[in-house]
Protein backbone atom coordinates (compact mmCIF):
# COMPACT_ATOMS: atom_id res chain seq x y z
CA UNK A 1 0.00 0.00 0.00
CA UNK A 2 2.72 2.32 1.04
CA UNK A 3 4.51 1.77 -2.14
CA UNK A 4 1.70 2.20 -4.13
CA UNK A 5 0.39 5.60 -2.26
CA UNK A 6 4.24 7.02 -2.79
CA UNK A 7 3.89 9.46 0.36
CA UNK A 8 5.31 12.59 0.69
CA UNK A 9 3.77 13.25 4.12
CA UNK A 10 1.51 11.63 6.60
CA UNK A 11 -0.53 12.44 9.64
CA UNK A 12 -1.79 10.17 12.37
CA UNK A 13 -5.04 10.79 12.85
CA UNK A 14 -6.28 8.45 14.88
CA UNK A 15 -5.38 5.28 16.56
CA UNK A 16 -7.81 3.80 19.18
CA UNK A 17 -9.68 0.38 19.80
CA UNK A 18 -8.92 -1.45 16.40
CA UNK A 19 -8.86 1.75 14.19
CA UNK A 20 -5.94 3.35 12.70
CA UNK A 21 -6.65 6.55 10.38
CA UNK A 22 -3.81 8.34 8.77
CA UNK A 23 -4.07 11.70 6.31
CA UNK A 24 -1.74 10.89 3.26
CA UNK A 25 -0.70 13.27 1.16
CA UNK A 26 1.04 12.32 -2.41
CA UNK A 27 1.80 14.26 -5.50
CA UNK A 28 -1.68 12.88 -6.81
CA UNK A 29 -3.63 13.97 -4.28
CA UNK A 30 -4.19 13.61 -0.41
CA UNK A 31 -5.44 10.35 0.99
CA UNK A 32 -7.73 9.23 4.40
CA UNK A 33 -5.94 5.71 5.06
CA UNK A 34 -8.01 3.54 7.40
CA UNK A 35 -6.48 0.40 9.03
CA UNK A 36 -8.85 -2.04 11.40
CA UNK A 37 -8.12 -5.08 13.28
CA UNK A 38 -9.63 -6.79 16.26
CA UNK A 39 -10.04 -5.51 19.35
CA UNK A 40 -9.38 -8.09 22.48
CA UNK A 41 -11.88 -8.29 25.44
CA UNK A 42 -10.00 -6.37 28.47
CA UNK A 43 -11.64 -5.77 32.02
CA UNK A 44 -13.39 -2.45 30.60
CA UNK A 45 -14.43 -3.15 27.19
CA UNK A 46 -16.01 -6.50 25.98
CA UNK A 47 -13.63 -7.67 22.66
CA UNK A 48 -14.98 -7.14 19.20
CA UNK A 49 -14.01 -8.78 15.83
CA UNK A 50 -15.52 -6.12 13.50
CA UNK A 51 -13.40 -3.84 13.79
CA UNK A 52 -11.02 -5.51 11.63
CA UNK A 53 -13.47 -6.19 8.86
CA UNK A 54 -14.94 -2.06 8.96
CA UNK A 55 -12.26 -0.42 6.58
CA UNK A 56 -12.87 -2.92 3.60
CA UNK A 57 -16.80 -2.95 4.44
CA UNK A 58 -16.24 1.46 4.10
CA UNK A 59 -14.67 0.65 1.10
CA UNK A 60 -17.53 -1.48 -0.46
CA UNK A 61 -19.60 0.52 0.53
CA UNK A 62 -18.30 3.98 -1.14
CA UNK A 63 -17.75 1.88 -4.30
CA UNK A 64 -21.62 1.02 -4.51
CA UNK A 65 -21.81 4.93 -4.13
CA UNK A 66 -19.78 5.42 -6.95
CA UNK A 67 -17.03 7.20 -4.63
CA UNK A 68 -13.30 5.85 -5.01
CA UNK A 69 -12.10 3.62 -2.61
CA UNK A 70 -9.71 0.46 -2.99
CA UNK A 71 -8.98 -2.53 0.11
CA UNK A 72 -7.36 -5.13 1.04
CA UNK A 73 -6.15 -7.38 3.82
CA UNK A 74 -3.31 -7.38 5.96
CA UNK A 75 -2.37 -9.46 9.20
CA UNK A 76 -4.58 -8.44 11.47
CA UNK A 77 -7.42 -7.25 9.24
CA UNK A 78 -8.44 -4.80 6.57
CA UNK A 79 -7.47 -1.58 4.94
CA UNK A 80 -8.75 1.26 2.82
CA UNK A 81 -7.66 3.82 1.06
CA UNK A 82 -9.97 6.81 0.31
CA UNK A 83 -9.77 10.49 -0.65
CA UNK A 84 -9.44 13.04 2.05
CA UNK A 85 -12.21 15.60 3.08
CA UNK A 86 -10.25 18.62 4.32
CA UNK A 87 -12.53 21.03 6.57
CA UNK A 88 -14.01 21.41 9.83
CA UNK A 89 -16.64 19.15 11.80
CA UNK A 90 -19.72 20.94 13.20
CA UNK A 91 -18.75 20.49 16.73
CA UNK A 92 -15.76 22.49 15.98
CA UNK A 93 -17.40 24.56 13.98
CA UNK A 94 -19.45 26.16 16.22
CA UNK A 95 -17.17 26.64 19.22
CA UNK A 96 -17.57 30.18 19.32
CA UNK A 97 -21.05 30.00 20.09
CA UNK A 98 -20.48 27.96 22.97
CA UNK A 99 -18.12 30.24 24.39
CA UNK A 100 -20.22 33.09 24.06
CA UNK A 101 -17.37 35.19 21.38
CA UNK A 102 -19.86 35.59 18.57
CA UNK A 103 -23.26 36.13 19.25
CA UNK A 104 -26.46 33.64 19.52
CA UNK A 105 -27.20 33.61 15.66
CA UNK A 106 -26.26 30.47 14.26
CA UNK A 107 -24.90 30.26 10.20
CA UNK A 108 -27.14 27.48 9.71
CA UNK A 109 -25.26 27.18 6.03
CA UNK A 110 -22.83 24.38 7.44
CA UNK A 111 -25.55 22.11 9.10
CA UNK A 112 -28.17 22.70 5.96
CA UNK A 113 -24.83 21.47 3.81
CA UNK A 114 -24.41 18.00 6.10
CA UNK A 115 -28.67 17.35 6.57
CA UNK A 116 -28.53 17.49 2.32
CA UNK A 117 -25.52 15.21 1.75
CA UNK A 118 -27.65 12.76 4.75
CA UNK A 119 -31.16 13.25 2.80
CA UNK A 120 -28.56 12.53 -0.65
CA UNK A 121 -27.68 9.04 1.28
CA UNK A 122 -31.02 8.56 2.14
CA UNK A 123 -31.68 8.86 -1.48
CA UNK A 124 -29.91 6.29 -2.33
CA UNK A 125 -31.09 3.66 -0.85
CA UNK A 126 -28.07 3.66 2.72
CA UNK A 127 -28.80 4.57 6.03
CA UNK A 128 -25.40 5.97 7.88
CA UNK A 129 -26.25 4.31 11.38
CA UNK A 130 -23.38 6.25 12.59
CA UNK A 131 -23.88 9.94 12.13
CA UNK A 132 -21.92 12.24 14.74
CA UNK A 133 -20.63 16.34 14.73
CA UNK A 134 -16.87 14.54 13.80
CA UNK A 135 -18.34 12.69 10.91
CA UNK A 136 -20.00 15.69 9.50
CA UNK A 137 -17.10 17.72 7.69
CA UNK A 138 -17.73 21.01 6.04
CA UNK A 139 -15.23 22.50 3.90
CA UNK A 140 -14.32 26.15 3.54
CA UNK A 141 -16.83 26.76 0.63
CA UNK A 142 -19.48 25.39 2.84
CA UNK A 143 -19.48 22.00 1.14
CA UNK A 144 -20.28 19.17 3.32
CA UNK A 145 -19.03 15.36 3.30
CA UNK A 146 -20.39 12.68 5.68
CA UNK A 147 -18.05 10.23 6.33
CA UNK A 148 -16.99 7.35 8.00
CA UNK A 149 -19.75 4.25 6.74
CA UNK A 150 -18.62 1.27 7.93
CA UNK A 151 -22.02 1.04 9.87
CA UNK A 152 -23.84 1.75 7.19
CA UNK A 153 -26.42 -0.40 5.45
CA UNK A 154 -28.77 -0.88 3.08
CA UNK A 155 -27.63 -2.23 -0.04
CA UNK A 156 -26.14 -5.65 -0.83
CA UNK A 157 -22.46 -6.56 0.18
CA UNK A 158 -20.23 -9.52 0.17
CA UNK A 159 -21.46 -12.02 3.08
CA UNK A 160 -17.06 -11.54 4.43
CA UNK A 161 -18.04 -7.81 4.91
CA UNK A 162 -20.58 -7.94 6.72
CA UNK A 163 -21.31 -7.96 10.91
CA UNK A 164 -24.23 -7.39 12.70
CA UNK A 165 -24.70 -3.74 13.46
CA UNK A 166 -23.42 -3.06 17.03
CA UNK A 167 -24.61 0.30 17.59
CA UNK A 168 -22.53 3.79 17.49
CA UNK A 169 -21.22 6.42 19.56
CA UNK A 170 -23.75 6.49 22.63
CA UNK A 171 -23.86 10.24 22.65
CA UNK A 172 -26.03 10.04 19.29
CA UNK A 173 -27.92 7.32 19.56
CA UNK A 174 -31.65 7.23 19.57
CA UNK A 175 -33.93 5.38 21.97
CA UNK A 176 -35.28 2.46 19.46
CA UNK A 177 -31.35 1.82 18.45
CA UNK A 178 -29.74 1.81 22.27
CA UNK A 179 -33.05 -0.45 23.70
CA UNK A 180 -32.58 -2.18 20.82
CA UNK A 181 -28.74 -3.32 21.10
CA UNK A 182 -29.63 -3.90 24.98
CA UNK A 183 -32.17 -6.65 24.31
CA UNK A 184 -30.76 -8.12 21.79
CA UNK A 185 -27.01 -7.36 21.02
CA UNK A 186 -27.44 -5.65 17.39
CA UNK A 187 -30.31 -2.90 16.05
CA UNK A 188 -31.48 -2.00 12.37
CA UNK A 189 -29.99 1.94 12.12
CA UNK A 190 -33.31 3.72 9.99
CA UNK A 191 -33.48 6.98 8.43
CA UNK A 192 -35.10 7.92 11.43
CA UNK A 193 -33.16 7.09 14.23
CA UNK A 194 -30.33 8.93 11.27
CA UNK A 195 -32.50 11.79 11.82
CA UNK A 196 -32.03 11.65 15.47
CA UNK A 197 -28.74 11.40 15.62
CA UNK A 198 -28.35 14.38 13.71
CA UNK A 199 -30.68 16.43 15.93
CA UNK A 200 -28.33 15.04 18.94
CA UNK A 201 -25.18 16.19 16.67
CA UNK A 202 -26.72 20.01 16.56
CA UNK A 203 -27.38 19.83 19.57
CA UNK A 204 -24.49 18.99 21.40
CA UNK A 205 -22.35 21.15 18.30
CA UNK A 206 -24.98 24.09 19.78
CA UNK A 207 -24.85 24.12 23.30
CA UNK A 208 -21.93 21.53 24.44
CA UNK A 209 -24.48 19.40 26.29
CA UNK A 210 -25.07 15.30 24.94
CA UNK A 211 -28.72 15.14 24.30
CA UNK A 212 -29.15 12.84 27.27
CA UNK A 213 -27.50 13.28 30.87
CA UNK A 214 -25.43 10.25 32.27
CA UNK A 215 -21.96 10.75 34.26
CA UNK A 216 -19.29 10.83 31.73
CA UNK A 217 -17.68 7.42 33.16
CA UNK A 218 -20.68 5.15 33.08
CA UNK A 219 -20.29 1.50 31.67
CA UNK A 220 -22.06 1.44 27.96
CA UNK A 221 -24.67 -0.16 29.12
CA UNK A 222 -25.22 2.38 31.47
CA UNK A 223 -25.05 5.25 28.61
CA UNK A 224 -27.86 3.20 26.55
CA UNK A 225 -30.06 2.81 29.35
CA UNK A 226 -30.20 6.22 29.88
CA UNK A 227 -31.02 6.91 25.96
CA UNK A 228 -33.74 4.06 25.95
CA UNK A 229 -35.71 5.44 29.28
CA UNK A 230 -34.87 9.01 30.19
CA UNK A 231 -36.25 11.92 28.44
CA UNK A 232 -33.95 14.45 26.37
CA UNK A 233 -32.29 17.23 27.73
CA UNK A 234 -34.55 20.66 26.98
CA UNK A 235 -33.28 22.37 23.88
CA UNK A 236 -33.08 25.65 24.64
CA UNK A 237 -32.07 26.51 21.44
CA UNK A 238 -34.18 29.71 20.31
CA UNK A 239 -36.00 30.08 17.20
CA UNK A 240 -36.95 27.51 14.60
CA UNK A 241 -33.23 25.81 14.77
CA UNK A 242 -34.78 25.14 18.46
CA UNK A 243 -37.85 23.78 16.97
CA UNK A 244 -36.08 21.57 14.68
CA UNK A 245 -33.67 19.96 16.46
CA UNK A 246 -36.86 19.36 19.23
CA UNK A 247 -38.59 17.97 16.41
CA UNK A 248 -35.56 15.53 15.34
CA UNK A 249 -35.12 14.48 19.12
CA UNK A 250 -38.85 12.94 19.31
CA UNK A 251 -38.56 9.87 21.64
CA UNK A 252 -41.48 8.15 18.82
CA UNK A 253 -39.12 7.62 15.25
CA UNK A 254 -42.48 8.69 13.13
CA UNK A 255 -42.61 12.14 14.91
CA UNK A 256 -39.15 12.89 13.52
CA UNK A 257 -39.27 14.85 10.66
CA UNK A 258 -37.53 13.19 7.41
CA UNK A 259 -34.04 14.42 6.05
CA UNK A 260 -35.33 16.05 3.54
CA UNK A 261 -37.61 17.75 5.83
CA UNK A 262 -34.78 18.77 7.94
CA UNK A 263 -32.89 20.61 4.73
CA UNK A 264 -36.75 22.62 4.10
CA UNK A 265 -36.83 23.91 7.56
CA UNK A 266 -32.99 24.45 7.81
CA UNK A 267 -33.26 26.46 4.56
CA UNK A 268 -36.29 28.64 5.92
CA UNK A 269 -34.57 29.58 9.24
CA UNK A 270 -31.79 30.68 7.10
CA UNK A 271 -34.14 32.44 4.64
CA UNK A 272 -35.83 33.68 8.12
CA UNK A 273 -32.38 35.31 9.45
CA UNK A 274 -31.13 36.77 5.80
Amino acid sequence: MEQALKPIGTRLVVNRRGSTVWDVRTTAGRYAVKVGRPVPETDEHPGQDWTGVAPAREAAILQSLQAFSVYGTWEYGTWNVQPWHAGTDLYELWKPHRSGEIGIAFDLTPALACATKIASLHDSGWVHGDIQPAHCIVGADNTAAIIDLALAQGGLLPNTLEFPYPGCLVHYESPEISRSILETGTAVPTTASDVYAFGASLFISATGWRHVEYPDDAPRAVQRKAVATVPHRPVTIPGMFGKLVEAMLSPVPGDRPTSHEVCSILACAIDAAG
